[in-house]
């Protein structure tokens, strides 16, 4: 019995170094098979500006303050076309000039019977002046007693006729005067000028053509189409839900599809005063924005694609994050000193694609995640700083 319990530790000796072994090469399995930490990138959150905005819903366009689609008054051939594609116009320019020889002459001979009725009148009027004078030395010699009373009579009554005739003849002349402005405003009608200074974008008739004005409801090809490119703004709709928080005068960015890389500063200068309604598309509102600075170096044509980025609400030196770094339910991820993720709920302000305000859940300088779409990252996780990229 004795010699029994002296051999049971000797047994559990011999197998000591067996289960060291075994526990050290587990150890080292672990080691070297655990899961490594995601390297993750870190953003500070820190304080700045924070803007909300408005964009629009759809391209909008370049348009010009002046555009007109002109077309003649009357119609009629186009006898003289005085303006091409691309030229620059001043204000009343003649554009084009359709046929009219015939108005032409009738102003001619409006013009010669105004002639004729200014010499009748004068005749006529030189003649009541003889009669008049005629008229006082009948009154004189009457009173002396050298004619009666009838040949009296004769001499005022033809000064009076006289007098009569010389009103008729100055009334032909205003007649005359007034066809002559008739046949004038006719001849103004088959001459288009130019109603401001301009570029001339389009011209749809040739010399010889016919051309006719376009009758209400009937749109027609404008003769000459002329744009004032020296002053240019943005159209662009705003979907109706965003339309209440823009004001006339609110600060703008601009950027151009066809140049690339810049925004221009712009400042809202009107806002419709009706909702479009158009079929299979959003309600929208029409909101115009001015250039502040328009484009120098670069050439601004009419027609450009533009969107536009309205500034209705703006909080300064606030705390803030990029708004990527935002979970579902207002939650970020963020790094403690352990290099374990916590997952922590925030109270959010002023957003905007970019940036968001943080009133409470956050201090300034707190570390959160910013690639949140790597495997692995999730509430818990062990992570590394990415030491490529630099926190901000």
């Amino acid at each position: 019995m004795p010699q029994a319990q002296s051999t049971t530790p000797t047994t559990w000796l011999r197998y000591l170094p067996w289960l060291i072994g075994v526990a050290l090469l587990a150890g080292v399995v672990w080691f070297v098979t655990r899961p490594a930490p995601v390297t993750v990138q870190l953003v500070k959150a820190g304080r700045g500006l924070v803007e909300a905005t408005v964009s629009n819903t759809r391209a909008g366009t370049i348009k010009a303050c002046h555009r007109a689609k002109l077309s003649s008054p009357s119609g009629g051939q186009i006898a003289r076309m005085l303006v091409k594609k691309g030229e620059r116009v001043k204000q009343g320019q003649v554009l084009l000039e359709l046929w009219n020889n015939d108005l032409q002459a009738q102003a001619q001979l409006a013009q010669q019977q105004l002639d004729m009725a200014q010499s009748q009148s004068r005749q006529a009027c030189a003649q009541a002046d003889l009669a008049a004078q005629e008229a006082v030395r009948a009154q004189h010699l009457h009173a002396k007693g050298f004619i009666s009373n009838e040949a009296l009579d004769q001499r005022d009554s033809a000064a009076k006729v006289a007098q009569a005739g010389c009103k008729a003849a100055q009334s032909q002349i205003e007649q005359s005067r007034s066809r002559i402005a008739a046949a004038r405003a006719t001849l103004e009608r088959m001459v288009l000028k130019a109603p401001f200074d301009g570029i001339v974008a389009d011209i749809s008739g040739e010399l010889g053509e016919y051309a006719t004005p376009s009758p209400p409801g009937i749109p027609t090809p404008p003769a000459v189409d002329l744009i004032d490119d020296r002053c240019l703004f943005v159209s662009a709709p705003i979907d109706e839900v965003d339309a209440a928080n823009i004001k006339v005068g609110q600060t703008a960015r601009i950027t151009l599809d066809a140049i690339k890389g810049k925004t221009f500063e712009g400042r809202v200068k009107r806002i419709a005063p009706y909702v479009l309604e158009l079929e299979k598309q959003a309600r929208t509102v029409e909101v115009e924005v001015d250039f502040v600075q328009p484009p120098s170096a670069e050439n601004l044509l009419v027609g450009y694609s533009a969107d536009v980025e309205i500034v209705h609400t703006r909080h300064e030196n606030v705390l803030r994050i990029p708004t990527q770094t935002l979970l579902e339910g207002n939650k970020v991820l963020l790094y403690t000193a352990d290099g374990t993720l916590e997952e922590r709920t925030v109270t959010t302000g002023l957003a905007n694609w970019e940036q968001t305000e943080i009133t409470a859940g956050l201090q300034e300088g707190d570390q959160i995640v910013q690639s949140l779409d790597v495997e692995g990252v999730k509430a818990g996780a062990k992570v590394r700083p990415d030491t490529k990229q630099a926190t901000k």
